[in-house]
């Protein structure tokens, strides 16, 4: 499956009552929610003493894809498009691989 396939198929569960507006700010709102979900999961792992659940966080990761798909839709965009624009920035930021040195020193895009 591409990432527009993905996006396309996780679409058709998006609430069609909301706004163009409406579905942005959920997106916004959900993206936000489930990294949250996914923190907590590490931090009862790091701090709780519990195993690392790892279905658990897989299914976080997918609730952020899901997500993520409905926010680049409300603006207009794919999630081909936002991967390749986020590679494209990382291919200009670190033209030779991850560097410390350029993390430490990098100008701000």
């Amino acid at each position: 499956m591409t990432l527009n396939e993905y996006q396309a198929l996780a679409l058709t569960t998006l609430n069609p009552a909301l706004s163009r507006q409406e579905t942005l700010l959920n997106g916004i709102m959900g993206l936000c929610g489930e990294a949250g979900e996914a923190i907590d999961l590490m931090k009862k792992h790091l701090h709780q003493g519990h195993a690392l659940d790892r279905e658990a966080l897989l299914r976080e990761l997918g609730d952020v894809a899901w997500y993520l798909a409905e926010t680049a839709w409300a603006l207009d965009a794919s999630l081909e498009e936002v991967c390749q624009g986020n590679i494209d920035k990382l291919r200009r930021r670190y033209p030779e691989g991850f560097s410390r040195e350029k993390s430490l020193h990098r100008e701000a895009e």
